[in-house]
């Protein structure tokens, strides 16, 4: 008998390029709030190979998703730069129970998406923090970029494995 899959972790964050010659790196916050990407410890670092290491944040500022933050062992610029590029996961089990109607992105990757005249813009792909709000990247015959709230954002129906937004398929 086949040992249960574990779920996949889930994504709360990206390491950007260093900050300064002191080893601190960029870091941009998916979680919401965005300083909840703080309340899970060590932070668990996936790099480009698959190779996973953990690391304890010693320091940070900044607010929103935009921060900068001293990990520790990590002293100076040519450390931090192997860093860039690092997701930040964590397991499933860490996280709190979702509320009716929420959803966590890696989710939601695969996803065919819908508008309201029925027709069929392709599938979540990624998503994407733009400045103003999130995005979510939907390639199908052609790429959308469809903001990832409300009014834009309809329903996602999880059984059928789809979300409906009001986006219209020729933009």
């Amino acid at each position: 008998m086949a040992a249960p899959q574990a779920s996949p972790p889930v994504i709360l964050g990206r390491i950007g390029a260093p900050h300064g010659i002191r080893g601190w790196v960029r870091v941009q916050s998916f979680a919401e709030p965005p300083e909840g990407l703080f309340e899970h410890q060590p932070w668990r670092l996936r790099f480009a190979d698959g190779r996973v290491e953990n690391f304890e944040v010693v320091d940070a500022s900044g607010a929103g998703d935009a921060w900068r933050v001293a990990l520790a062992g990590i002293e100076d610029r040519t450390a931090a730069e192997r860093l860039t590029g690092c997701l930040i996961e964590v397991a499933r089990t860490e996280l709190p129970a979702l509320a009716a109607r929420e959803h966590y992105r890696d989710d939601l990757i695969g996803f065919g998406v819908v508008n309201r005249e029925g027709v069929r813009l392709g599938t979540v792909r990624s998503f994407v923090d733009a400045p103003a709000n999130p995005v979510m990247v939907v390639t199908g015959e052609r790429e959308h970029w469809v903001p990832a709230l409300p009014p834009y954002l309809v329903r996602v129906r999880t059984a059928e494995r789809e979300i409906d937004v009001d986006w219209p398929a020729e933009l």
